[in-house]
């Protein structure tokens, strides 16, 4: 789901919503339309495997350099 943050000109409240389509957004705290849409960093939980690019130095399931188990 898209969450994406957002900063008011008007007022200076930054807040977060989630944003279906081509839905308006207002600011929360004054109600204003003027707000700008910030930079976000991505963010991932949960994540067993390593990510792409880097090397599992403790895997002994086997000998390949190319494991789907260790990739």
């Amino acid at each position: 789901m898209p969450i994406f943050e957002f900063k008011c000109t008007k007022c200076g409240e930054d807040f977060e919503k989630l944003i279906f389509g081509n839905q308006t957004v207002r600011c929360p705290k004054c109600d204003s339309s003027e707000i700008k849409k910030k930079m976000s960093t991505f963010g991932m939980s949960g994540v067993e495997k390593p990510f792409a690019g880097t090397s599992s130095a403790s895997c002994t399931s086997c000998s390949k350099s190319t494991c789907s188990s260790c990739h």
